[in-house]
Parts: C-alpha cells; structure tokens; sequence
C-alpha cells in the first residue's frame, strides 16, 4: 500500500479480511513444510475468480504453486490437479461468491468422493470485486448494489450446507483470529479427505462486520462469533448441525470424520482390480 511496504501493492482495501487470511494461509503452508520436511513445491494453491482470487499470488518468499482458474471452477481443476499427482498437497482458495454461488454444485460431488484436498473460503457475504454485489450468504432482506430493495432470499447457511453434502472436515473461523485460523488450516491439509475453512472475512468497502462479529459492549452490540465449547465431539455429526443451527459465528472445528478413505485412495483400490487387456482385445471389443 505505500513505498516502506511495497509487498502489499496489490488490489485489497484497506483493512480487508482476506489479509489476515493471507497470513494465516502461509504461517499453516509454512508450519507444514517443517514439520514434514517436504518442500513447499509440493503445495498447489488452485484460487477462483474475485477477491480470494489474489491469495494465489501474495504468499511471500518460496512460492507453493499456484493455479488462477475459472470463476466457481476451483473444485474441478484442484480434482485434476489431485489425480495427477496424489501426493501434492492442495489447497483451494475461494469466496462465497465463487465457492458458493457457480461453484455450489461442485462441493456435493467431491463430497461424496471425499476428495482430499484443503478448502479456505472467505465469506463477506458480497461480491466484492464486482461492487458489493449479494451473494448467497447475504441475508434476507440486505440491500445490496443488485438488491436496492433487500434481497429476496434467504441467506444461505453455509456450515449445515457443508455438512449435509457429506464433506469430512469442517471448520469455522473468523479472519481476524490468525493464529486460531492458521491452525484450522494446518489441520484441514492434514485431513485425509475433502475439508473445508469456511472464514468470515469482512469487506470493509461494501459489507464491514468486524463490529457485529466481534461484538461492541459500549454500543450494546452481542458479538456474532463464539467458541464451539471444549466438550464438544467433532466426530459426532449430529452435535455438529446442532452448532451450525446455533445461530452466530461458531469458531473451531464442527466436524472431524476420518473414517472415510479419501478419493485417491479409492481409485487406487479399483486400479488395482482392474483386469488389463492387449491391444487385440480392445480392438476386438470395439468390433462387437
């Protein structure tokens, strides 16, 4: 943003909650690659179109790998990237918008795949690029550039959306928590199967929450975000729509199911079944 910082010449506002994303991001990518002692190379980050879209270019020193895909395509290409080669570790950067809205009818499929990879979608509830726009987690009623006279949706419960699709790991955070996020990061890569961060990440030009999520007692406003109590157990899936029909920002981990093989794993399962033919043999199914 100015000359003594030139490693923030890019285009985020002031402010934005996709920089403590940022940061959070490379601290868990970085935490990663010592302890594993696996280069940083062998991490791909796959970014969609909008906001999030930048987090593909702005991680500092050695670069993981990055791919800028289609808008609400992030799904798609990191599946490719995946099966190419199973032993990288991806990661897919996103916003509600992307993720959300063209891209919802990805995240049911690789849920039911359990395709192991690590999602950090950062919602703000807009479509922030395009001029603050309302995207699917925009409540009812939000007036918005495309909605003047409120939205007339309701807004979508992204946590119990997730877990009804089937995804194995699922986790809440706000922005502003870096350190708490960076571990729900960490956490999500080392998931064997489809994870997702889901991050509250105010836009502080067309939809600034920070106030309502962190709560201000002078102006007698509750804060939105809260802690999913110690005692709860992630491995049970019922406790976990019980917190994500909570109401508010709940903040850890909803859900942790490891008892299903990830995706790769499955596809090995069935390569190693499979019966391969000569060329004559093929030819000749073909004449049939």
């Amino acid at each position: 943003m100015t000359d003594k910082n030139p490693e923030y010449d890019f285009k985020w506002c002031p402010g934005c909650g996709d920089f403590g994303v940022r940061r959070a991001l490379e601290q868990a990518v970085e935490r990663r690659m010592v302890e594993t002692e696996i280069p940083i190379e062998n991490t791909v980050v796959v970014a969609g179109i909008g906001c999030s879209g930048n987090m593909v270019h702005l991680l500092e020193g050695p670069q993981p790998y990055g791919f800028h895909g289609l808008h609400g395509r992030t799904l798609p290409v990191s599946m490719g990237v995946k099966m190419g080669n199973p032993d990288l570790n991806v990661v897919v950067v996103a916003g509600d918008g992307d993720f959300l809205s063209i891209g919802m009818e990805h995240i049911a499929p690789q849920a039911q795949r359990n395709l192991n990879v690590a999602c950090v979608i950062m919602d703000n509830a807009v479509y922030g690029l395009t001029k603050g726009q309302s995207s699917p987690t925009a409540e009812y009623g939000m007036v918005t550039s495309s909605t003047p006279y409120g939205k007339p949706e309701d807004g979508l419960n992204a946590l119990r959306m997730y877990l009804t699709s089937g995804v194995s790991f699922v986790a809440s955070a706000i922005s502003s928590k870096i350190k708490d996020l960076s571990g729900l990061i960490y956490e999500a890569m080392e998931h064997p199967g489809f994870a997702v961060v889901h991050v509250q990440s105010p836009c502080t030009t067309y939809h600034n929450t920070y106030e309502q999520l962190k709560g201000n007692a002078r102006k007698g406003i509750a804060p939105l975000a809260w802690d999913i109590p110690d005692d709860h157990d992630p491995e049970d899936l019922g406790a976990a729509f019980e917190i994500a029909n909570s109401g508010g920002v709940p903040l850890g981990v909803l859900l942790r199911d490891e008892g299903r093989a990830p995706f790769e794993a499955r596809i090995e399962e069935m390569a190693r079944s499979a019966k391969s033919k000569t060329l004559e043999q093929m030819v000749e199914s073909y004449a049939v």
